[in-house]
């Protein structure tokens, strides 16, 4: 009689349950390690299992030893053992209340299983004494036991089954193997275990069932040289393992994976097999079957469309190693792939039942057929006509096409750009196949086009359809030169063209249509800003097939200033046609760079250095105008001038130079030595008078100090490294002319001084600088007028004499007068230092130089004359320094 009262365990049990109340979640269950319940419960039984089979063993092992027993007894025996294990287990399954426990049939079935294995294979693998079929049929027999008792036994059974279903063909196996009955029994045997263990909610079982047999589909491809039977056998055993089996299958964690690595696997080991048999009509009628079951289960399972995705991938890329194939068969055989993998998606489209992969396969499984198709065949090859590949890539195009149109108003179909980008390449193949490639650009620039008219509404909200129209322009552009087969129209970018073509202007045009277009509707800034930069370019090549290089460059100018009147904010445009022009205004500007470097280290710049008139006049001036026209629209955006402007500039003052150079035409040293400072001279005073027109502004343009300024010291510093330090006629062989004052020597003295001048307004903040610089130049410049009147036009041509050199130093004196003197009227310290610099090196010079070689009278007189000026300068100077405007300047100098 039970008590009333409960007991510890259940007073345990009952406070658990009321701990675990009030709401909270329930604890997960721990795994409880407790050595009884493993070494005195679990293992002794399992132990007594394996004992038992090993006891078999050891008791047949000890017979044959002893010679007892004969091979036939002792297979006798090991089959009687093991059906009195499977009979132990009944009995222990039938008498469950007694025993209490399931693991003892679990043990005794998987024991007796195992024997009637080890019997089945030395009856027919060790002693013979059956044939290998007969053991095979033996060893089946087993596997399909196992199987069956694992509903009544349970897991030993099961795992039984799963080795020694997969064992018996390598147990028995030989080299005359019946390869279509072996495929049989192996798909009987993955699906019976993957049944099983739907049935028993054991999914690893299937799982590993699956991987066995794709284990033993490697393992039979191996072999090779597969006969018809054969190759049908295996077609349809990976038609098995690869859609039909993984579709049955139930694991919750891993169906999807496994079911993609399933059909991935079969794909693969079918198209070896596809490969193998020559690329029959039997093979790709196996891999069609199995595209056509994964499309089958794809219909109603949604998730499966990526393995058939999967399958079309591994198709293609088999079919694009079908090198040779007869264009019959290989019709037949793209057209079902193309309804299995292509057509297939296009009605799940159709029926709104679509996903990601249908519509990307839609796309893609058309377009990857027809370029492997193009490229079996040789389709594109120049001069070739191909109308039958043509209608196929049309037909093809029209698959991805009536996907879009489908999609048209929905605005989840994120893939229909990539839909119209299939369709597009497609057609354009297809036009490829039956026109000249000349006329490629004009087919492109079409189909790009009517992609704009039709995208052009929705690219201002969709970036993948404005992306579309983007590299339809791009691909149209680089279709021309692409298509230019012996580069004649490239040749004419830079060498132009002799005569009109029409056919190459028409073909450039057309690349240009889509950009210009592009350019005209995009709205968003630099993408619109590219598209005016090509579409320029294009134009400029198209002008490149139909004029000369002159006419071609000022017809660029033209457009230049038309584009900036009327399109004055087509930058990018503008910029693109001047750099083209750049190209053709590059070598003279190159020539006439390495002439005057040269001429800057020394070496005389002479004609046949300098580029052409042809090409100054039709190169360099046209785009010296395109530049200046470029920055006019710029230069009101700006406080600063733009750098069109400064680069303009520069070149017209390149092309007036090698204009100017023409003008004196110096071909020779001895025209270099006759009229080299005269070209000198005239042409740093044309800098200074055009910088005079920059400051003081011309007609519309308005004066331009920074400008006035560069010209200013471009004068300058032409005079003092080429007039000053590298040809100076007192040490270099320059006529200055014979006429005593009127002559070079005071011209070009006299322009360098009014360049520096100009720089001391026009730069105050140089203003000392400068005007040491100006009382250098004046003290060379005397002293060149002087050296004319002793050696004439050719100053360095005769020594120095005595009376000449005196005269040096009074002109030194006279000259240190006359800068303090300036320094004194303006109030600038800078003279006055001057002057106190020239006069100490005119008394060193005379001390050190002149009174060496004088005697007598003429001593007396130099030193007089000498003494005399000191005094009456330093009288003049100390009267300066008394004034309270020299004596302000000093303060404000410290």
């Amino acid at each position: 009689m039970q008590s009333a009262c409960p007991g510890p365990a259940d007073s345990r049990r009952s406070s658990a349950r009321t701990f675990g109340q009030g709401g909270s979640a329930p604890r997960r269950p721990r795994l409880d390690l407790d050595f009884e319940e493993i070494f005195g419960r679990r293992l002794p039984i399992w132990a007594g299992g394996i004992t038992l089979a090993v006891a078999g063993v050891f008791l047949v092992r000890y017979s044959i030893e002893a010679g007892l027993l004969t091979p036939v007894v002792r297979v006798v025996l090991s089959f009687l053992f093991g059906l009195l294990l499977l009979a132990a287990a009944e009995l222990a399954y039938r008498f469950e209340h007694r025993v209490a426990d399931e693991r003892v049939r679990q043990a005794l079935a998987g024991a007796g299983l195992a024997t009637l294995y080890a019997g089945f294979y030395l009856a027919g693998s060790q002693y013979g004494l059956i044939g290998q079929t007969v053991a095979f049929i033996g060893l089946a027999a087993v596997t399909a036991l196992a199987i069956t008792l694992s509903y009544r036994f349970g897991l030993p059974s099961a795992v039984l089954g799963l080795i020694g279903g997969f064992a018996a063909p390598a147990l028995v196996g030989g080299d005359d193997a019946n390869l279509p009955l072996l495929t049989l029994y192996l798909a009987l045997v993955t699906a019976g275990l993957t049944l099983t263990g739907n049935r028993q909610q054991r999914p690893w079982l299937g799982l590993s069932a699956l991987i066995g047999g794709l284990g033993w589909g490697a393992l039979l491809l191996a072999a090779g040289e597969f006969t018809t039977g054969d190759l049908l056998a295996l077609g349809l055993y990976f038609v098995a393992l690869g859609a039909v089996l993984p579709a049955i299958l139930s694991n919750e964690g891993f169906e999807q994976p496994m079911r993609l690595g399933a059909a991935a696997i079969a794909s693969l080991q079918l198209a070896f097999l596809v490969e193998s048999g020559g690329f029959s009509m039997l093979g790709w009628g196996l891999y069609a079957l199995l595209g056509a079951a994964l499309a089958w289960f794809g219909w109603s399972r949604p998730s499966l469309r990526i393995a058939s995705a999967m399958a079309a991938a591994v198709a293609i890329i088999l079919l694009s190693f079908w090198a040779g194939a007869p264009p019959i068969e290989f019709a037949l055989v793209a057209s079902a792939l193309v309804c299995i993998f292509a057509l297939v998606p296009l009605l799940h489209i159709w029926r709104a039942d679509d996903r990601l992969v249908d519509r990307l396969m839609v796309a893609a499984v058309p377009l990857a057929v027809g370029i492997v198709t193009l490229y079996l065949f040789d389709t594109l090859y120049p001069d070739a006509t191909r109308p039958w590949e043509a209608a196929a890539l049309m037909l093809l195009a029209g698959i991805p096409a009536l996907a879009a149109s489908k999609g048209w108003h929905s605005d989840e179909n994120a893939q229909l750009p990539l839909q119209l980008a299939s369709a597009a390449v497609l057609a354009f193949l297809s036009t490829a196949c039956v026109l000249h490639w000349s006329a490629a650009p004009f087919a492109a620039a079409g189909i790009a086009l009517g992609l704009l008219h039709l995208l052009h509404d929705r690219a201002s909200n969709d970036d993948r359809s404005a992306t579309l129209l983007r590299i339809g322009a791009l691909a149209t552009a680089i279709m021309v030169p692409a298509t230019d087969g012996d580069l004649h129209e490239m040749g004419a970018l830079v060498s132009g063209t002799a005569s009109p073509d029409i056919l190459a202007a028409a073909r450039w045009l057309a690349g240009a249509a889509p950009a210009a277009a592009l350019a005209w509707l995009e709205r968003e800034r630099w993408h619109r800003a590219v598209a005016e930069f090509g579409a320029a370019i294009m134009l400029f090549a198209a002008l490149a097939q139909l004029l000369m290089p002159v006419a071609l460059l000022w017809c660029a100018a033209v457009l230049v200033i038309g584009l900036r009147w009327k399109l004055p904010n087509r930058d990018m445009a503008i910029l693109g046609l001047t750099a083209c022009m750049f190209g053709w205004a590059a070598l003279p500007i190159l020539a006439w760079l390495v002439g005057t470097v040269s001429a800057a280290g020394g070496k005389p710049l002479l004609l046949p250095d300098l580029p052409t008139i042809r090409s100054t006049l039709g190169y360099l001036l046209p785009f010296a105008i395109a530049l200046a026209a470029g920055s006019m629209g710029i230069e009101s955006k700006r406080a600063r001038p733009a750098p069109q402007w400064t680069a303009a500039l520069a070149v017209a003052v390149i092309a007036a130079h090698i204009l100017y150079r023409h003008i004196f035409a110096i071909d020779t040293m001895t025209d270099f030595i006759d009229r080299g400072l005269a070209e000198r001279t005239v042409w740093e005073a044309l800098l200074l008078a055009a910088a005079w027109l920059f400051a003081k502004g011309v007609g519309p343009l308005k004066p331009n100090i920074r400008a006035a300024a560069m010209l200013a010291g471009l004068s300058v510093a032409h005079f003092a490294w080429f007039t000053g330090i590298l040809h100076n006629p007192l040490w270099a062989a320059q006529a200055v002319g014979s006429i005593p004052l009127a002559n070079l020597a005071l011209a070009c003295t006299g322009v360098a001084l009014g360049g520096l001048l100009s720089l001391r307004i026009w730069m105050p903040q140089w203003r000392r600088w400068i005007d040491a610089m100006v009382m250098i130049v004046a003290l060379l410049g005397a002293i060149s007028l002087l050296r004319q009147l002793f050696a004439g036009t050719i100053l360095a041509n005769t020594s120095i004499g005595q009376t000449e050199d005196l005269l040096r130093s009074l002109i030194g004196i006279i000259l240190a007068a006359a800068f303090l003197l300036v320094g004194s009227h303006r109030g600038e310290r800078s003279w006055r230092v001057g002057s106190l610099v020239l006069m100490i090196a005119t008394v060193v010079k005379v001390f050190l130089f002149d009174t060496a070689g004088l005697e007598g009278l003429l001593r007396i007189a130099s030193f007089v004359a000498l003494g005399a000026s000191l005094i009456g300068i330093g009288w003049f100077y100390s009267r300066q320094l008394r004034s309270p405007e020299a004596s302000k300047e000093n303060v404000q100098s410290q």
